[in-house]
């Protein structure tokens, strides 16, 4: 599978820049996931590696070749979109074997890749049926199962799950999932569903305001993000954030706000000292707090729980700190009554210091 390149790439509507120079490289066979909010510019970006759209600068490698010039149909990719984009007077294998009949395939070879593909993604039983009388989940298959026939060295996907409800989503997800381990393709996914990322990527870019935040693997960017942005976005629920006074106490720093003074452990202390910061963004994710009514003052929260959500095996706790509120991630069968204060450690590796002024992880 050949390896892709963007250098330095830039999108300008007129005089508007929304990509400024974007660098990424992206190994053979591996899942990418673009992910960041709305008008990020993650789509856009996808767009460009198709061909859809033009490059105003830089520019996309394709096996170390420039293809910027290259129309879409000369790019060996594979498109899946948002809205299907399924021929709806088509029944699924003349929809899935679409591109194999503009490539005048013979027939014998076009049933036997179809039917391959639907087996491949459970589409088996439905190939004499239109896209009107399939579910959303089937008809997001059958435009997947178009993209497999093609048989491309790299598949792309826009958003392909936004338009199914919840259930449907984490269903489509899994089947992903499985596909994935089955097909050896370049895969670049765009996403604004940080779950989805977390779960399906190889590798996670963060874009935001048309530059790379942070990239690399799930797990990198969860327990070491490089900014408040990135360590913000990705979580569910999200990170939580304090504003904190760096103070030395007896030889500890500590950060100290309305309500808390936690020790820092000693090489987070060791990187805010080098800086000289007299004040930080504390950020501590719900699930690094675990009740604890024997935890010493150091290393705890006394939260007064404001808000209890019931997600089945975890409740989400909303609490206050002060004027500020916490997010906590705990067992179902924690007692907990709604107005009482309790006492919640915090797991050192779990505490993150940044700066307030650049908003960069120390």
């Amino acid at each position: 599978m050949p390896t892709i390149r963007l250098e330095r790439l830039v999108k300008r509507y007129g005089a508007v820049e929304v990509l400024h120079g974007i660098d990424l490289d992206m190994a053979e066979h591996e899942f990418t996931v673009l992910v960041g909010p709305s008008g990020c510019g993650k789509s856009t970006t996808l767009r460009m590696i198709a061909g859809l759209e033009d490059v105003s600068d830089g520019e996309v490698y394709m096996d170390g070749k420039p293809i910027s010039n290259l129309d879409p149909k000369d790019r060996d990719i594979a498109m899946v979109f948002q809205d299907y984009a399924l021929y709806p007077h088509m029944n699924v294998a003349k929809n899935m074997s679409f591109s194999l009949r503009l490539q005048k395939r013979p027939q014998a070879e076009i049933n036997k890749k179809v039917m391959e593909v639907a087996k491949m993604i459970g589409l088996d039983q439905f190939l004499d049926r239109k896209p009107g009388e399939l579910s959303g989940g089937q008809r997001q298959r059958v435009a997947m199962g178009r993209a497999l026939c093609r048989d491309a060295s790299t598949f792309l996907f826009d958003e392909p799950l936004s338009n199914l409800d919840a259930k449907l989503r984490g269903q489509m997800r899994a089947e992903l999932a499985l596909m994935r381990q089955n097909v050896k393709k370049n895969m670049i996914y765009v996403t604004h569903d940080q779950i989805e990322a977390m779960t399906l990527a190889d590798r996670i870019v963060v874009m935001n305001g048309g530059h790379i935040q942070q990239q690399g693997t799930p797990a990198e960017l969860f327990k070491n993000p490089v900014n408040k942005f990135v360590a913000g976005f990705l979580g569910s629920p999200p990170m939580n954030f304090l504003d904190a006074e760096l103070v030395d106490e007896g030889g500890t720093l500590m950060a100290k706000g309305d309500g808390f003074n936690i020790a820092l452990p000693a090489e987070l202390a060791n990187r805010a000292q080098k800086l000289a910061l007299g004040t930080a963004t504390l950020g501590i994710r719900p699930s690094d707090l675990e009740y604890s009514a024997d935890a010493p003052d150091a290393a705890s929260f006394d939260l007064n729980v404001v808000i209890s959500e019931y997600v089945g095996a975890q409740s989400v706790l909303i609490c206050s700190c002060g004027d500020a509120k916490i997010t906590v991630e705990i067992k179902s069968e924690t007692p907990i009554a709604l107005g009482e204060t309790l006492r919640f450690a915090v797991r050192p590796e779990g505490l993150h210091l940044f700066d307030p002024k650049t908003e960069m992880a120390i």
